[in-house]
Order: C-alpha cells, then structure tokens, then sequence
C-alpha cells in the first residue's frame, strides 16, 4: 500500500508529495518549501509519523520544484535525483530567483542522474519511469502500477496542460507524450500534478481542452 500526503508550497502554488509505504520509508517529490512555515509543516510530517526518507525527486528542476531541495538534503542527506538535461534548468533557477524576488538556497547536485526508462525503489514500493519532455527538456513522471497513481509533475493538469514558453518547453512534443505515454495509462489512474488539484486520465481524456484522447 502506498500512501500520497500533498503540501502546496511557495509562491506559485506548487505540490509538494511524500510517497511512503507499510515499511515507513518515503520518497519525498519536488520539494517546494520556501518559508520557514512551510519548511515545519512538511518536517513535522515526515518526524511525526516516523517516516524514513530514502529518495528525493525531482520530475523536473522549474524553480518552484526545487526550492526544498537544499533543506531535504541538510535535515536527511539526501541528494536529488533527476534526468540528465534537467541540468541544466537547474543551473538556471539561480539566475531566475532573483528574476521572481525570490531567495534560493542552491541545490545540491546528484551524484548520478535517473535514465528515461525504467524504475526506482524505496521500502517495498516500485516506481516506474516515464520520461515526457515538453513542458521541460528532461521531465520526468512517477507511475506506481498497482495503485495505479501518477506523481505527474507539469505535465497535466485537470482541465489543462503545462506551459512550453520557457526555455526547453515544446509544445507539440508535450501533446505527443500526453497522447502516447499518459493516456496509455488505465482511465482510473489518479494523476497528482506539479499545480492545483488532483484528476484521473479518464477524465482528462473525455475533456481536457488542450489534448482529448
């Protein structure tokens, strides 16, 4: 049984995941925190269950998903973990923080980065890899196939689709991976994406305005 606990964080509204599992471990997913409110919040969480946390992950490296990456590695050690051309987006957030009036506390780099396919472990759950740029050059979404949940980054939204004007976003490459990879995926799959709330691929296939099925 996986277990998903949401925060949204920051300025721009971003969810923050933690992922755990019967065995206590958790995977913590795009950490967003920017005040020290929101850093509690999800510290208290993680302490006051007695989690473990085992993974940080990134779907991708936009500056609002990787704001906690710094705190989540000085409380846990844990290094981020990411695809190889989110490198360099994230060496952009330290350029577009002070764009935004924003304080950043730069991130730690991986020590190797997560491959487009395949698939990446805590306690006794397996999550698997699906790669669909677009929305960033190297996006990343988490899939768990028997509870049949997506941690989808900005890939899809309920009612909507991410942005592809920032650097490295492509429009039609977003709408082929959102055809091919995340609509191959069972209708009943509850999508947890990077902004708003949540919605199932059922769903955005019947209605969403931007890519029908």
């Amino acid at each position: 049984m996986i277990y998903v606990k949401r925060f949204e964080n920051n300025p721009f509204a971003e969810n923050t995941y933690i992922l755990y599992d019967e065995t206590r471990a958790c995977a913590i997913v795009d950490p967003g925190m920017y005040t020290e409110a929101e850093e509690s919040v999800v510290l208290q969480f993680i302490k006051g269950n007695n989690l473990q946390p085992a993974l940080l992950l990134n779907t991708h490296c936009h500056i609002d998903h990787v704001l906690g990456n710094k705190l989540i590695y000085d409380e846990f050690g844990l290094l981020p973990q990411f695809h190889e051309l989110e490198a360099a987006v994230m060496s952009d957030v330290q350029v577009r923080a002070p764009m935004f009036g924003l304080r950043y506390e730069q991130s730690p780099i991986p020590m190797e980065f997560l491959p487009a396919e395949g698939n990446i472990n805590f306690g006794n759950t397996t999550l698997d890899l699906i790669f669909a740029p677009g929305h960033s050059p190297g996006h990343l979404c988490f899939y768990h196939a028997g509870e049949k949940l997506l941690i989808g980054g900005d890939v899809l939204f309920r009612g909507s689709i991410g942005r592809t004007d920032l650097p490295g976003g492509d429009h039609q490459l977003l709408l082929k991976n959102i055809r091919e990879k995340l609509y191959r995926l069972p209708d009943e799959t509850i999508v947890y994406p990077g902004h708003g709330p949540e919605t199932r691929i059922g769903e955005e296939k019947a209605s969403n305005p931007f890519v029908r099925a």
